[in-house]
Parts: structure tokens; sequence; C-alpha cells
């Protein structure tokens, strides 16, 4: 988002976080946005009025709590009503900015609970889980199938084995506001680790890490980006050795398969 979307998204996460910290109910705000987001995708003409710039803040206000107060709790209702009388950009930022509002409290809920790096770690699994199983993508991308029942199928698979935050953000994941599942769950992942400010680093490797080593290498980086750092590892057996890290638009790349690449280049030139 950029402009007047960016400011009002950064007004709306300190009011996310005052609510929660005030005793609001984490999960329940987060459901509250999602489907404030879903009704906003869906109805173009309440997307548009609640996003004119040529309308009072005040109506706009009024008019979103009309719509979601009988649907939402007071404090998922107080988040809309003040989103909708922000200043936005483009129509589409509004129920965007709500979207990912709604990742945030999911996290802040889970964080309280303790769970946030488990959230982190079963977010990337579920994402990788995805890309490498053909038949689950196909399942979940398929237009045929209802979100109910892509979300029905996502929670078979997690239930027992993950975090109700991140086996609500799998379901979510189903819902097309990201067009695909791997792309929505690579967008909740950095909301996660932003929400928790800190960065996330992927880290390719010949071989599995062990718990000393990600936890050398996770202090390694956190002093050279001067914040914590949370590592995801994929195994690729045809990088030989050494890691590849990536963070953000950065990589480091100590891995032999590239070094035995760049002495080819030095021979062949």
């Amino acid at each position: 988002m950029q402009g007047s979307s960016a400011d009002s998204l950064a007004r709306l996460t300190d009011a996310l976080g005052t609510a929660i910290e005030g005793g609001a109910d984490g999960a329940a705000l987060g459901e509250g946005l999602f489907g404030a987001a879903d009704v906003l995708r869906a109805q173009p003409a309440l997307r548009r009025a609640t996003t004119d710039p040529s309308m009072p803040a005040e109506a706009k206000r009024a008019l979103a709590t009309g719509v979601f107060g009988s649907h939402l709790d007071a404090a998922a209702t107080e988040i809309v009503g003040t989103a909708a009388g922000l200043r936005w950009t483009r129509s589409s930022d509004l129920g965007a900015a709500l979207e990912q509002l709604g990742v945030v409290a999911l996290v802040k809920a889970g964080d309280a609970k303790g769970e946030g790096d488990r959230i982190e770690d079963e977010l990337f699994a579920f994402g990788r889980a995805v890309t490498e199983n053909h038949d689950l993508r196909d399942a979940l991308s398929d237009p045929g199938r209802s979100d109910a029942d892509k979300q029905a199928l996502v929670r078979g698979l997690l239930e027992g084995r993950a975090s109700d935050g991140s086996i609500r953000l799998a379901e979510r994941s189903v819902s097309g506001a990201h067009l695909t599942v791997t792309r929505a769950i690579g967008e909740y992942a950095k909301i996660a680790a932003g929400t928790r400010n800190r960065l996330v680093a992927l880290v390719r490797a010949a071989r599995p890490l062990g718990d000393d080593e990600q936890q050398r290498l996770g202090e390694v980086l956190s002093r050279q980006y001067d914040r914590p750092v949370h590592i995801n590892v994929v195994v690729e057996p045809a990088l030989v050795g050494g890691v590849r890290v990536e963070i953000g638009d950065q990589v480091i790349d100590g891995t032999i398969a590239s070094r035995l690449d760049d002495a080819r280049r030095r021979l062949v030139g």
C-alpha cells in the first residue's frame, strides 16, 4: 500500500494493538475483520461508499458501523468504523487492510499464549506441504470446490497437529484474497514476523540443520541485522554443502554448488 492507505493502515494497526492490550479477544477480533473484508470484496457498492473521498468521514464511519454493528463484536465494529473514516488510495485497499489486520489479530492472540514461534513454523510447514504436494495444491485451488469444503480439508489435515491460530490462518488462505494458497501463506508469514518485530530468513541447505546449528545461525544473522531473525530451512541436496540464506531481497550464498558454478564460469571465461 502507498500514500494515504499506508498511513491509514499504520493508524489502524496501532488501534488494533490498543484494543487487544485493553482486553479484546484477538481471535474473535481477527474473525470479525476477516468477515468485514469478505463483505467489502463481495459488495462493490458498499466498498465504494465506505471509501468515497467526497463523503464526510463521520458519515462513512456511521455507514460502516450501521452495516457491521449487528454482526461483529464491539471491538471489531470499532476498528471497521474507524477504518471507514480514514482515507484510502484505492477502494480495494480498505478490504485488504482489514484482511491484514485480521492476520495481525490472530498472531497477537497466539503470541499472548506463547505460540508465536509455533505459528510461524507451522505456517511455513503448511506452505511447503502445499507447494510440494501436487494433489493437495490442486484440491485447494479447484474452482469447483467450495471454500467451506477446502477449509474442511485443511482442518482435517491440521487439527490436532497445529495451533488454533495456524489452523485458522491456513483455512483463511483458501479464501482467494491473495489469489493462491501459497501466496496467502507467504504473506501471512511476513505479517506474522513483522507483527513480532522479526525478520524471516529462508535457509536452503544440502542437509537438515540441527537445533544448535539453527540457533547459531540465527544469532549471527540477528547481530548482523540488529533484529531477531526467524529461520525457515529448506533441504536441497543438489546444493552439495553449505547454506544459502535469503532475507528479503538480500542473498548470502555460501553453498558448494554456487562455488563450483563460479569456478566453472572463471575457467570458461
